[in-house]
């Protein structure tokens, strides 16, 4: 209904243009100067042919005109609001300032015979100048800049997913339970290191590619949140181009990657760590409280035995090598955090 509605306009435009356009033709002096039947044929044959003309080419044009439209929108769709806010702001004020700059040009209309027409085409350049270096000037400043100091309306940001969150999964989770809002942005160079992963030949790196695809495709399905988006940046490689893309778009990065953390928080770019997340919400253990752990390995120093708690924990266990397989009770001797996890040293209750 859309299309049929835009063809008949751009019909019906195209052949009053036509129309005018033939009518116009008649004023020529060796038209003008007809009669009898040429001047019939100079006032209405020659304006009917050229409104059918019109009326011809319009579906080309107007498809013409749908393939630009088109790809207009799919311009500002993948825009920030924030973006496409400070373009369209940016574009108003190019108007303004070229509407009010035309008065410069208006002695150009004197000039005689083409005056005006050098005049009207003066305008039309100084308009696009102006409008194209407003929208420019808009989306380098952004809408977010000015508007940083001012009150939150309270729309989350969008977040900014790296390959090594994908792969590791539990974003899946995180989303799941609430406590991520605002879009999920994956850029397209993402995606394709993710898609190289997941056809190296490498069984174990193809093997993680394949479930990062899979959980974009349940991130797609369960959250209705997940947006493919094509910005990219100059920089070579991959955290380059997202640390770029996040300070772009004011958007925190969601990232299991600990030099990605500490190169985006130098810039200014706030990161969103899933491992920080899962350390921070494990149970608080304090020493001399006692659990039961079973001792699956060895330790790096002598006799000591290793084991692990649900949540994957590390714990080690003083002269516990010769308890290697079994479920022992141990009290916990002290709690060491570091920035790859939490590790807790304990002893058996028993010696």
């Amino acid at each position: 209904m859309g299309k049929l509605l835009l063809r008949t306009i751009f019909a019906l435009l195209c052949g009053l243009l036509g129309l005018v356009a033939g009518i116009e033709l008649g004023h020529i002096p060796a038209l003008a100067a007809q009669t009898g039947t040429l001047a019939r044929l100079r006032d209405v044959g020659i304006p009917a042919l050229i409104a059918l003309i019109g009326v011809a080419l319009s579906p080309y044009i107007a498809s013409a005109f749908e393939r630009i439209s088109s790809a207009f929108e799919e311009a500002i769709v993948k825009m920030a609001p924030a973006e496409a806010l400070s373009g369209a702001i940016g574009l108003v004020i190019g108007l303004v300032v070229a509407f009010l700059v035309r008065d410069i040009f208006a002695p150009v209309t004197q000039w005689p015979r083409l005056g005006p027409i050098i005049s009207f085409v003066i305008y039309i350049l100084i308009t696009l100048f102006f409008a194209y270096t407003g929208i420019r000037i808009g989306l380098r400043v952004r809408a977010s800049s000015w508007m940083r100091s001012g009150p939150h309306d309270g729309t989350a940001p969008p977040k900014l997913l790296d390959t090594s969150v994908i792969v590791d999964g539990r974003i899946l989770e995180v989303v799941d339970a609430g406590f991520i809002e605002g879009r999920l942005l994956v850029p397209k160079f993402v995606l394709k290191e993710l898609q190289a992963i997941a056809d190296s030949s490498d069984s174990m790196r193809r093997a993680r590619g394949r479930r990062g695809l899979e959980v974009l495709n349940r991130l797609r399905d369960t959250s209705g949140r997940l947006e493919i988006i094509d910005r990219d940046a100059p920089e070579r490689d991959v955290d380059s181009k997202l640390v770029t893309v996040a300070r772009d778009l004011d958007a925190p990065i969601l990232t299991n990657d600990y030099n990605l953390n500490r190169v985006a928080r130098l810039q200014g770019v706030t990161i969103l760590n899933v491992n920080e997340l899962a350390n921070a919400i494990k149970p608080v253990v304090l020493p001399g409280e006692e659990m039961s752990v079973n001792i699956i390995k060895d330790g790096k120093e002598q006799n000591q035995g290793v084991g692990y708690l649900e949540d994957g924990t590390m714990i080690v266990v003083e002269n516990g090598k010769r308890l290697i397989g079994e479920t022992v009770g141990v009290q916990v001797t002290s709690v060491l955090q570091t920035a790859a996890g939490r590790m807790i040293f304990a002893k058996p209750k028993r010696a």
